[in-house]
């Protein structure tokens, strides 16, 4: 089962959305556990050079860029899984990024299974040190990882019970990615 995570940044440069899909070394509680992104943990997917999907609300439907192409740019840094997306001139493009002008997007998440070996978990808390990633998406929701920015938009602060509900909400309302 792919998992979902709402992250970090995001901001309009131009054509390009550019930002963070997850930051490293910020705890933060998904549903009954806490969980932490281990620097490296993207590591061997981008290594590995499959082609990883740029989407809309993890919609396979809403394609804006992919790796294959050149048009997703993504690399590791000391902060987290930086991106860069040219967004297409076509009418979901256009759309994403007035949103992004106007300060109106949400964040970024991205999509990603665990291999065997991949987490470490000590009681209730959870370490991703080695994932396959298969998308990044741009999001209307919150993140969930606290502590995360977003550039484009001022939210108001949220509880933990808030954000465990809007990750409950957002899980429910999305379609299982297909694995290849």
């Amino acid at each position: 089962m792919i998992e979902k995570r709402i992250a970090t940044e995001v901001r309009a440069e131009g054509r390009k959305l550019t930002g963070y899909a997850a930051t490293f070394g910020t705890e933060t509680r998904i549903l009954d556990f806490n969980e932490t992104i281990a620097p490296g943990a993207f590591a061997a997917s981008l290594r590995g050079q499959p082609d990883i999907l740029a989407l809309v609300d993890h919609d396979t439907g809403k394609v804006l860029a992919r790796t294959a192409s050149g048009t997703l740019q993504l690399s590791e840094d000391a902060r987290g899984l930086k991106f860069s997306i040219d967004v297409p001139d076509t009418s979901l493009g256009r759309d994403i990024l007035a949103m992004a002008a106007r300060s109106d997007l949400g964040g970024m998440s991205f999509g990603f299974t665990v291999p065997e070996g991949g987490d470490e978990w000590r009681g209730d808390k959870r370490t991703l040190r080695n994932v396959v990633l298969h998308e990044i998406s741009v999001v209307q929701s919150f993140p969930a990882y606290g502590g995360t920015s977003i550039q484009a938009r001022a939210r108001q602060q949220r509880t933990d019970t808030d954000r465990r509900l809007a990750i409950l909400e957002l899980e429910a309302s999305h379609v299982a990615i297909p694995q290849n």
